[in-house]
């Protein structure tokens, strides 16, 4: 390690922490992102990348909504900026979303989803014209156009060789030990030596929560198991994703069909369960019942952190204006990695943010500082 000293350092090397460094690195912040493996190998490999602004959207969630439809519209301007930068296809895949409905109560907990512009309904026969293989069982569908997804993968790594070409630090297979007040910096002890910085923003993931309690807060992340498999037959091809009760299939450029996810309390496992695949298949059957006959091609599980609201943490420690988190994202990292990235930054920047965003993902909201 030669160079030690910053004006950042972000801890976590995921596709949100990846992003922070983007948006820094492009205001001319001398930015460095630390990672005890390689960039994007943990919980933003394991995700589709669905970016599911409408169809992950509760109804009672008057917070999330805005904020992950500004993360969304971001997407088309990012696929340009990085492929210019970094060389990188994002794959972002036009089609947008079916949200399947199978009854008309179903269709009621759409109501609000449907009042919006963005979203239409499509009665059955409507669907199997564009989805002819789609199950015979449903009543209609919630067409969701900008429900979009892209290759996670691909934008981590677009977001940190992008933030390289603007003059970003990555440093991989460096593990984080410690972080020290020194005088008006901070001093992060690595593997790999010390670096100092007037700023460090914990963006680890689920494995933020040493760092709250290292930082003396009580942290309420909780990991919560997604198990996701691949599958292939070159005679079924989607032209969208479909999506219902938690469950979708996505299909990649390949033509590859992703689905995913389980969601698994408390369980800190890296790896797939014979019961979980078996949830997913079953549950994609309802959706798509060719499925049963294609090919398996991999499954594999990451580890999404959940907060007790799965609202994410992203803002100032409530005691310490030099350190940041940005952690909690839970199934959507991918979806809010540029609006996330975009906080962070106006608030280093100390530019103005919603106060309703700065309140509903401000960190010590039901926590509480350590004794």
């Amino acid at each position: 390690m030669k160079k030690t000293k910053f004006d950042v350092v972000v801890i976590g090397g995921g596709i949100i922490g990846c992003s922070i460094a983007y948006y820094l690195a492009k205001e001319k912040i001398d930015v460095a992102v630390l990672e005890s493996r390689q960039i994007g190998s943990r919980a933003t490999s394991a995700a589709a990348g669905m970016l599911g602004a409408h169809s992950e959207t509760d109804n009672d969630h008057e917070i999330f909504y805005p904020f992950a439809r500004s993360s969304q519209l971001e997407y088309p301007r990012l696929q340009e900026e990085i492929k210019e930068l970094s060389g990188i296809d994002i794959e972002m895949q036009q089609g947008g979303i079916f949200k399947l409905v199978y009854s008309e109560s179903e269709k009621n907990q759409l109501k609000s989803a449907l009042s919006l512009p963005t979203v239409e309904w499509y009665e059955a026969e409507e669907v199997r014209k564009q989805e002819a293989t789609v199950s015979p069982d449903i009543i209609g569908a919630a067409y969701i156009r900008d429900d979009v997804h892209v290759l996670p993968a691909s934008v981590c790594r677009g977001f940190s060789k992008s933030a390289q070409t603007l003059g970003a630090t990555i440093l991989e297979y460096t593990h984080v030990l410690d972080i020290q007040k020194k005088d008006s910096t901070y001093v992060t002890k690595t593997t790999s030596g010390n670096l100092e910085s007037q700023l460090v923003v914990v963006a680890n993931g689920v494995w933020s929560s040493s760092f709250f309690t290292q930082l003396g807060l009580q942290h309420q992340l909780v990991p919560v198991k997604g198990e996701c498999l691949s599958v292939y037959d070159e005679r079924i091809t989607l032209k969208h994703t479909l999506f219902h009760d938690h469950c979708y299939i996505v299909t990649r450029n390949d033509g590859r069909l992703v689905i995913g996810a389980t969601m698994v309390e408390d369980d800190w496992s890296e790896n797939p369960t014979l019961a979980g695949i078996e949830s997913l298949i079953a549950k994609a059957k309802t959706m798509l019942p060719a499925v049963t006959g294609m090919k398996v091609e991999s499954f594999w599980a990451g580890l999404r952190p959940q907060t007790l609201d799965q609202n994410p943490f992203i803002g100032h420690h409530p005691d310490q204006e030099g350190i940041l988190f940005a952690t909690g994202h839970f199934r959507n990292g991918i979806l809010l990695a540029p609006a996330t990235g975009q906080m962070i930054r106006d608030l280093i920047l100390k530019k103005e943010v919603k106060k309703e965003w700065v309140e509903a993902f401000k960190v010590d909201r039901g926590m509480h500082a350590l004794v």
